[in-house]
């Protein structure tokens, strides 16, 4: 399947930026390759957590580029598909000129789950497994609809 002419725009949104929006930023952009131009944002950033830092390292996915942000930096850009990852984010979120869609794809926090150091790491690695998923199931949706079938 060949890529659009232009990449497609997708922005991540959470509350803190620490997890599972930067989680599907590195997932798209792992297997989305340059189809997409993806970027990720919290409504209250937080920093990256470092059992983001860590899944992400188990699972062979560059996240070099991380960092967390604020949707301030990203007011007034246009994007394809704005996806919000925490119920809190999908009422905070602001509006972006020019989206195709916003999507809310609700994961649980897995920075807040409390427990031993194994407990709290199995919920990132549940999270990341979830998320996968889904992100390769909207890269097939996504490019289906973005490309013309002749140019298969």
């Amino acid at each position: 399947m060949r890529a659009p002419e232009r990449p497609i725009r997708v922005l991540f949104v959470c509350t803190g930026n620490s997890a599972r929006s930067l989680m599907g930023e590195a997932l798209l952009r792992h297997h989305g390759g340059p189809a997409f131009e993806v970027h990720s944002a919290g409504t209250e950033p937080k920093g990256i957590n470092p059992l983001t830092e860590r899944v992400l390292d188990e699972a062979g996915i560059d996240h070099s580029w991380a960092r967390s942000k604020s949707v301030n930096e990203y007011l007034g850009q246009s994007f394809d598909y704005v996806i919000t990852v925490c119920d809190q984010a999908r009422q905070a979120c602001p509006v972006f000129p020019g989206v195709h869609e916003t999507l809310h794809w609700g994961y649980e926090d897995p920075a807040a789950v409390e427990g031993t150091e194994a407990e709290r790491l199995a919920a990132f690695r549940s999270t990341l497994t979830m998320m996968s998923g889904r992100i390769q199931s909207f890269i097939t949706l996504v490019l289906r609809d973005r490309v013309p079938a002749s140019a298969g």
